[in-house]
């Protein structure tokens, strides 16, 4: 399999997003009941927001017509703010690998959503890996129980976080849609400031009511690796990856996802999950290869 230059860079830079963004899900677990969700995300966005401000400025990109039709942030920043508020809110509940499953519907919602902004087609196989990565969460998502699956059973964290995971399947397409040139490093930047401060006004009253200094030091260390690593790095890979690859396969690396995670948990000293579920974490991973043959 041969893949162009371009394209090689994007599957590199969702490769590593895929690892940094599954730790949000075992630490967050962790702080997810000892913080509003969007008091922690509020405070996380403006740290990032101000780390990639200074780069961009260091590197000479940030420029005033960088901030030409402000509303493009604000739409981009309102459909971020709304995945992780919702991801927060989810993993009050939900267990971080069956959260993880959620995550991986994300490609089949983004292939729609890339269809519908930017007229993205897909070939019979991306379509087939799709359906299968798709089969391997939803057998996650309803702990490998078939009468659970039948009847349609899934938790209430699953569901919150499963809306969460329609904003971050719109954020795709529309970052090469709303993009007018801008580096990924300065559109990054202007999506985090109208996230933080979309969350400044919606989430006031949890952050004035948050004793910021009695905190435990998971929320710290959840907040400070959001904020750099699954904020700044990783907003800057999707970007990077979303102008170089279709909405589908940007979104196909979300299949690792539940891979990564099971490493965090085992890394944590959790147990791994039963064999059963285990096989749908496998079909998640051979969708991911499918998507990649279909180079």
């Amino acid at each position: 399999m041969k893949i162009p230059g371009q394209s090689r860079r994007g599957h590199l830079a969702m490769l590593l997003f895929s690892a940094l963004v599954a730790g949000s899900f075992s630490l967050g677990a962790m702080a997810a009941g000892e913080i509003a969700p969007t008091a922690l995300n509020a405070a996380r966005f403006m740290i990032a927001a101000v780390i990639i401000g200074i780069f961009a400025t260091a590197t000479g990109r940030l420029h005033r017509s960088a901030f030409a039709a402000p509303w493009r942030y604000l739409i981009l920043g309102g459909l971020f703010s709304i995945y992780f508020v919702a991801m927060f809110e989810g993993l009050k509940t939900a267990p971080p690998v069956s959260a993880a499953a959620v995550f991986t519907l994300t490609p089949p919602m983004a292939a729609a959503f890339g269809w519908l902004l930017l007229r993205q087609g897909m070939s019979l196989r991306v379509a087939l890996a799709l359906a299968i990565g798709a089969a391997g969460a939803l057998w996650v998502i309803f702990r490998a129980d078939w009468e659970a699956l039948f009847a349609f059973r899934i938790g209430r964290g699953e569901t919150i976080f499963f809306w969460g995971c329609v904003a971050h399947a719109a954020y795709a397409p529309m970052v090469p849609r709303l993009n007018r040139g801008e580096s990924p490093d300065v559109f990054t930047f202007g999506t985090l400031v109208a996230a933080a401060l979309l969350l400044l006004v919606y989430g006031w009253g949890d952050i004035v009511a948050t004793d910021w200094g009695a905190l435990p030091r998971i929320v710290w260390i959840t907040l400070l690796y959001l904020a750099v690593i699954a904020s700044a790095i990783t907003f800057v890979l999707v970007q990077y990856a979303a102008l170089r690859l279709p909405a589908a396969k940007v979104m196909a690396y979300t299949y690792l996802v539940p891979t990564w995670v099971l490493g965090w948990e085992i890394a944590f000293g959790r147990p791994a999950p039963p064999l059963m579920i285990m096989a749908g974490v496998a079909l998640t991973v051979l969708a991911l290869v499918l998507l990649l043959e279909a180079d």
